[in-house]
């Protein structure tokens, strides 16, 4: 049982330096300076061709390094993504918890496809009906001013 409590830890512990190392490089990945180190670095290869008279191996230089940087930012892209679309939810969450939206609403994200699809049509068709309500009403208050009008006059 310690030895199960020793690996949470580990895990644990690597999780949330995972996390830090993809949260500061994702900030950093989306400012203007990284942006123009990048720049700056394809333009030194670009630059550098002459030197190296064109070879495979300068060739193979930007495709590795492009191909590795490209691959890591898949893992920190999908990282972040999965923290925002996280923290959204939970906070969507708590709206419907307290306002007075259905609360069988919270946690759907854990339905299937399928499932999702079925409140999805339901929910329309609540709104179109509502609309529907909402235009009838309408009409009726318009035929009740016109009436009053013609009472009064």
């Amino acid at each position: 049982m310690s030895s199960r409590k020793t690996t949470n830890a580990g895990q644990n512990r690597s999780s949330v330096l995972f996390n830090e190392i993809a949260n500061h490089t994702s900030q950093a990945a989306g400012r203007a300076p990284t942006f123009v180190i990048a720049a700056g670095v394809v333009l030194a290869w670009a630059v550098s061709g002459p030197l190296f008279h064109y070879s495979d191996t300068w060739q193979l230089v930007i495709n590795t390094g492009t191909t590795i940087v490209t691959f890591l930012m898949v893992f920190l892209i999908q990282n972040s993504q999965n923290r925002d679309n996280a923290a959204i939810q939970v906070k969507l969450d708590e709206l419907i918890r307290v306002s007075r939206a259905q609360n069988s609403f919270i946690g759907i994200e854990h339905l299937t496809d399928d499932e999702l699809d079925r409140i999805r049509i339901q929910c329309e068709q609540r709104a179109n009906i509502r609309r529907s309500g909402d235009a009838t009403v309408a009409k009726t208050n318009r035929r009740a001013e016109r009436a009053a009008e013609r009472v009064s006059s």
